[in-house]
């Protein structure tokens, strides 16, 4: 088989993207009958059909998703490589230390939590680096998703236990989060409430735990993401079981109870490619996520419901 061209793989990517080849012409400055030439080789090349064509425009098969996935990946790759080229060039400034854009994917309150005091620390022992933060909803691929398809270089998501996340990926456990009852201060009766939750909430990862509670009533109430579930029921309007990171924001309002030693819990992790964890960026990103997570164990020792 022969190997594609990074100009073959950037056409791939604008193809998907723009989910059309007279898009992605307009946006890479071609011709569109060179980028459906460029497309058919590629799919020559790998032997599959990458986009389904239609009046709609261009959409990738499963075989392109995969495709596309590897194809930022492998450029991702190329502009690493330059980077650290050339800062280990003899006139670099900082010869041989970290520099560059780190790409990092995170739900909300990992955002929130956990990430500040990490880049805190890595901007400041690696001035070079610099990193930019979008916020996933942990739902479907969630941020392990934006690792595999190419658009983060690391990912902070919630892992289903200490396994693998998927092919050609890797984690490391990060915090290990117990869940809390979260109620109105001062209430005489707060499991009488409703029951309030949100999309993104992973009683899916310990189901178990939910049906053996006779207590907990169907939720009643959805909100858009934790920080609002929390606001609600410190307004007194329902009951909430959330994980410690979310409990963080918790204010005056709100009376938390831990759920005992058999209660539910969350593994938060990263997750990156063996790849990219190889780059002087991301090593330094996953030390100081480590750092980290040392930190996070001895303050959760001191909470109430650790």
């Amino acid at each position: 088989m022969s190997e594609l061209l990074p100009q073959e793989l950037r056409i791939l990517i604008a193809v998907a993207e723009s989910r059309g080849f007279s898009a992605a012409a307009a946006a890479l400055g071609l011709s569109q009958s060179a980028v459906s030439h460029s497309v058919r080789g590629s799919e020559a090349k790998l032997g599959a059909v990458l986009f389904e064509r239609g009046r709609t425009g261009a959409t990738p098969t499963p075989a392109g998703e995969r495709a596309v996935g590897h194809a930022r990946r492998i450029l991702r790759l190329y502009e690493v490589m330059g980077a650290e080229a050339r800062g280990a060039g003899p006139a670099a400034p900082g010869r041989g230390a970290p520099a560059g854009v780190v790409r990092i994917a995170a739900f909300r309150s990992a955002v929130l939590h956990l990430l500040p005091p990490v880049l805190e620390r890595l901007t400041a022992r690696h001035p070079g680096i610099r990193p930019e933060v979008r916020v996933v909803r942990e739902l479907g691929a969630g941020a392990a998703g934006e690792v595999a398809a190419g658009r983060a270089d690391l990912g902070i998501a919630t892992l289903d236990g200490p396994g693998e996340p998927g092919p050609g990926l890797l984690s490391g456990m990060l915090v290990r989060e117990a869940y809390a009852l979260v109620h109105p201060a001062g209430h005489p009766d707060p499991k009488a409430l409703p029951l309030l939750d949100w999309d993104e909430n992973c009683g899916s990862r310990t189901r178990a735990w939910w049906r053996a509670q006779d207590w907990l009533p169907p939720a009643t109430v959805k909100a858009e993401d934790d920080g609002m579930v929390l606001t609600m029921v410190g307004r007194g309007l329902g009951m909430a079981i959330l994980p410690e990171l979310s409990l963080r924001e918790a204010g005056e309002s709100v009376e938390i109870t831990g759920l005992g030693p058999d209660g539910p819990v969350r593994h938060v992790g990263y997750i990156t490619t063996p790849q990219l964890a190889a780059t002087l960026t991301v090593r330094a990103l996953i030390r100081e996520l480590r750092s980290e997570k040392g930190e996070n164990d001895t303050a959760r020792r001191r909470l109430p419901w650790g």
